[in-house]
């Protein structure tokens, strides 16, 4: 500011004292003891509460860093179990990862133990309580392979309902299951409804369209 002041009014800027310089680091002084008496009042005021604080937060960290290592052990350990479950191909083995892990992994461990077995009631525990979309729609299209046959044409749609979205990875498969049974009712005019929509969505995977044509 002094130099803009200089070189554009032609103007000094003003020079202080030897005593206003004095006068300055009184006032500093004076305001840092204030502040530092202040600070020492509030310390030794709420010094039990400042405290209590302190040790809250250590114990939240602590108990963080401990429950980041445990997960990450128990996650360890899982996928650990889950190997050997594989390679001694134990449908029992695969069926506790299930119920010990979480998300993906336990949904895909009981998928193979299911495939091991072949306990239809692990299809509709995986169907009804899976982690993951994509375990809970391929087991419910399992559930119609093997039960289809008890199921009526409008049964087998309620139960694909959730299947009926692009979200799901079987959609168009989903598709095609409803419209085989209904076709197998000889309800052409409902199997129909579910071919042409295969038919008309040029997303549709190649065979899937073609098999629909072909039951068009």
């Amino acid at each position: 500011m002094a130099t803009m002041l200089e070189r554009n009014k032609k103007t000094k800027a003003p020079v202080k004292t030897r005593e206003e310089h004095a006068e300055d680091a009184l006032y500093r002084e004076v305001w840092e003891e204030v502040n530092n008496e202040k600070t020492l009042k509030f310390i030794k005021k709420y010094s039990r509460h400042i405290l209590i604080a302190a040790f809250c937060i250590m114990i939240v960290v602590t108990g963080i860093q401990i429950g980041v290592r445990t997960y990450r052990a128990n996650k360890l350990a899982m996928a650990r179990n889950y190997e050997v479950a594989v390679e001694n191909i134990d449908a029992n083995a695969l069926a506790g990862v299930a119920n010990n892990a979480s998300g993906a992994m336990a949904d895909l461990a009981l998928f193979q133990s299911y495939l091991l077995d072949k306990n239809i009631e692990k299809l509709e525990q995986l169907a009804n309580d899976g982690n993951s979309r994509d375990f809970r729609d391929l087991a419910r299209l399992h559930i119609v392979t093997m039960r289809g046959d008890q199921m009526t044409g409008k049964q087998v749609e309620e139960y694909l309902s959730d299947l009926n979205t692009k979200n799901s990875p079987f959609y168009y498969t989903a598709s095609l299951t409803i419209a085989q049974k209904y076709l197998s009712e000889d309800n052409r005019d409902a199997a129909n409804k579910w071919l042409d929509k295969i038919i008309n969505d040029k997303n549709a995977p190649a065979s899937i369209a073609g098999n629909a044509q072909i039951l068009r």
